[in-house]
């Protein structure tokens, strides 16, 4: 199957064509929707802010992209399920590639370079889908918040006294 029989639906779709790529500066900025759609993707209590700002440029038939990430998002914390806000802050490099037609089932080796590539149809890439799957990478999964400790401990004096062996404790030999 080819690239193109896969289309990708982007909460913050902003589309470049390669043709106009060379040497543009470019600031992505999410709107409240987008904002509101991506917290959604992501598992996020919401986004606040999201933006990027890059520079674009153009190697023949294929573009690289740097820049920098900026995001204020509240997630829950992975203990307490209290609201964390969190301030990112993300490097960003991208390299846009034409895709290529591969059969499913053929085999095919990668260079180190080749597993960053981002492969695009026709003479447009999604910039912002780049940028969001970027925010996704640098939201820290196992977040804890000012209160994890003290439910950490809740939780561990809860377990001691209900858990299977809580019937044991009274028991002396």
């Amino acid at each position: 199957m080819s690239a193109s029989e896969f289309p990708v639906l982007s909460e913050f779709p902003r589309p470049f064509d390669v043709r106009q790529a060379e040497g543009k500066a470019v600031t992505l900025t999410a709107t409240d929707k987008e904002c509101a759609a991506l917290a959604k993707r992501f598992d996020l209590v919401r986004i606040d802010s999201l933006s990027a700002e890059l520079v674009l440029h153009r190697l023949g038939a294929a573009v690289n992209a740097a820049g920098t990430l900026r995001a204020k998002i509240v997630q829950s914390c992975a203990i307490s399920a209290e609201d964390v806000p969190v301030s990112l802050s993300e490097a960003l490099a991208f390299h846009f590639v034409p895709a290529t037609d591969r059969r499913a089932d053929e085999e095919q080796e990668l260079d180190a370079d080749a597993l960053d590539e981002i492969e695009f149809i026709g003479s447009t890439f999604d910039l912002g889908e780049a940028v969001a799957q970027s925010l996704m990478l640098a939201i820290d999964p196992f977040l804890e918040g000012p209160e994890a400790n003290r439910v950490r401990r809740e939780l561990l004096a809860n377990a001691a006294d209900s858990g299977p062996f809580a019937a044991l404790k009274g028991l002396k030999l």
